[in-house]
């Protein structure tokens, strides 16, 4: 079994529950984050929006405006089967995938054990 974390933009919440719905993901969690990804701004790029005396009105315009500003973000988890992982990646990266900085990452861990908590049954089938 391996867990999916996917963080993702929060204008893409709905699509995704319905993308994974789709393949027969029906079952996750679903957080509010907030977070910002490591690239640092070029700073030749800001001095010449700054000369021209106005920063673009697009998320780059928001991007060099904000260099440290915590964005929005949502957190899906998933517990899935070792054969599922692709296809819950590959949809996922379907949906959430604009071409644009921000669009998130996903993050895929192993599990080793649970716990079901109603009767204390550890077994690889209580998820």
């Amino acid at each position: 079994m391996k867990e999916i974390m996917a963080i993702v933009r929060q204008n893409k919440v709905n699509e995704t529950k319905e993308a994974l719905a789709g393949i027969g993901v029906p079952g996750f969690t679903c957080r509010k984050v907030l977070g910002r990804g490591k690239k640092l701004i070029d700073m030749g790029m800001l001095t010449s929006f700054v000369d021209a005396g106005e920063l673009p009105v697009n998320h780059m315009g928001e991007h060099i405006s904000e260099t440290t500003r915590l964005i929005s973000k949502r957190a899906f988890t998933f517990v899935v089967n070792d054969e599922d992982v692709s296809k819950v990646v590959q949809t996922l990266m379907d949906v959430n995938s604009t071409g644009n900085p921000g669009d998130g990452k996903i993050f895929v861990m192993p599990i080793y054990d649970n716990y079901q908590i109603r009767n204390g049954e550890k077994s690889i089938e209580a998820y």
